[in-house]
């Protein structure tokens, strides 16, 4: 290698020489090269080579987008993501940035901002007929936005927010808050009931199909089965029978008979909802787990759970990546499926054997509950993924990511 241009050095900019190379006139052997690199320490350089390939964030979005559509309105990480369950042509989203945004699916216009939010906004929601929506912010500020008018037509606020939901047939909002309480409020008259739980954070909740009935998951490891009307328990799972760390999790099959909790203490439990009694739990031992005991069984918390519409399956997923698929008739663990990553969020399709997860890595996946085989990967986020949700016929996954975006992805299949 010849030395063109001798002393001189062009600096562009603010460059600053960091270090003069010498190069000789003789031509290096690869033998000398490979000498010279044994000294190098490596060390540094690498610190945060870990990742595969050793992509940067930008260089891991270039990669590859399978995504349809991509919605950046938001300019913080986007936390939540729900459509509209009527037509699910809007999805609305909820951000660091403070803001929910009402968004056509189809092109990513903006249909409305929620304005007013005082803190990051973790749950948006449509109500059952699509006429309004909800949003909730971490301090706790609830507002209530009519899809037609684009306006605000409630606001409500509570402690810190764990979660939100609407009544599945009645413009009726339910919501649980870090100092154990459930709030229920007829929406826009106001109207309002409260439900007393421990002295600790009703992590999970969600109304029966029966609209009567809310399950709720409590940070102290208990499950409590309200009655909507009268206001007072009908069952209480604690202590042994209990999870013996926080509720992060639950989902409730499709009569309504059946809960499944998930927890961090690594355990899944089916919970019989007219009895009040376990019907099993299950676990699995953790794969990618380091570090000492305790941080293993931290490590592999339960952190989404799901029932299958169209098989009696039940699908648990986990924080160190994997997926498990159990037979709710044998109790037995049917499939195994790892991920690379934490999962954050499962959905089973409406009518399939399919189940849909999302994780750390930023990829949504398709799984075969049958097989326990991948069917497909979608990539397109630069950072984790937060949250998704399929539309109807399972068409399409709509995702928020770490990296301010959400994605619409099409999810493409032979059968379809």
């Amino acid at each position: 290698m010849e030395n063109t241009s001798e002393d001189t050095v062009e600096l562009h900019g603010d460059e600053e020489i960091v270090e003069v190379i010498d190069l000789n006139d003789a031509e290096q052997t690869p033998d000398d090269l490979a000498e010279e690199l044994e000294d190098v320490e490596f060390e540094d350089a690498v610190a945060g080579a870990d990742d595969e390939g050793w992509e940067t964030e930008d260089e891991m979005e270039a990669d590859v987008d399978d995504s349809e559509l991509t919605f950046s309105g938001h300019t913080g990480s986007v936390f939540c993501v729900s459509l509209d369950p009527q037509t699910n042509s809007l999805a609305v989203t909820g951000g660091e940035d403070d803001k929910a945004y009402v968004w056509t699916v189809s092109d990513g216009e903006v249909l409305f901002e929620c304005t007013g939010h005082k803190d990051s906004v973790t749950c948006a929601t449509f109500s059952h007929d699509s006429k309004l929506v909800a949003s909730g912010d971490m301090s706790g500020l609830l507002k209530v936005w009519k899809v037609d008018t684009k306006e605000e037509i409630w606001s409500f606020e509570v402690g810190d927010l764990e979660w939100l939901e609407w009544h599945p047939g009645a413009p009726v909002l339910l919501a649980g808050t870090a100092d154990g309480n459930v709030w229920m409020w007829k929406v826009p008259g106001g109207d309002c009931k409260t439900f007393q739980g421990p002295s600790c954070q009703a992590t999970s909740g969600k109304i029966l199909p029966d609209g009567k009935r809310v399950v709720v998951g409590y940070e102290d490891g208990s499950v409590r089965l309200w009655d909507l009307k009268q206001g007072n328990t009908i069952h209480v799972i604690k202590g042994s029978d209990g999870h013996q760390g926080a509720l992060t999790c639950l989902d409730i099959n499709k009569d309504g008979s059946l809960v499944l909790t998930g927890s961090v203490d690594g355990q899944a439990k089916l919970i019989n909802t007219n009895t009040g009694k376990v019907v099993c739990s299950f676990s699995v031992d953790s794969v990618k787990a380091k570090g000492s005991a305790a941080e293993d069984e931290e490590s592999n918390s339960v952190e989404s759970v799901g029932f299958c519409k169209a098989l009696p399956l039940v699908a648990v997923a986990y924080l160190d990546g994997t997926l498990a698929v159990y037979d709710i008739s044998t109790q037995g663990l049917r499939h195994r499926c790892q991920h690379e990553a934490g999962i954050v969020h499962l959905q089973w399709e409406e009518a399939s054997s399919l189940v849909a997860t999302c994780s750390l890595d930023g990829v949504v996946r398709l799984w075969d509950a049958r097989s326990g085989a991948v069917v497909s990967e979608y990539r397109g986020h630069a950072a984790e993924i937060l949250d998704f949700t399929l539309n109807r016929d399972a068409s399409i996954a709509v995702t928020a990511g770490g990296d301010h975006k959400a994605k619409v992805f099409c999810l493409q299949r032979p059968d379809r």
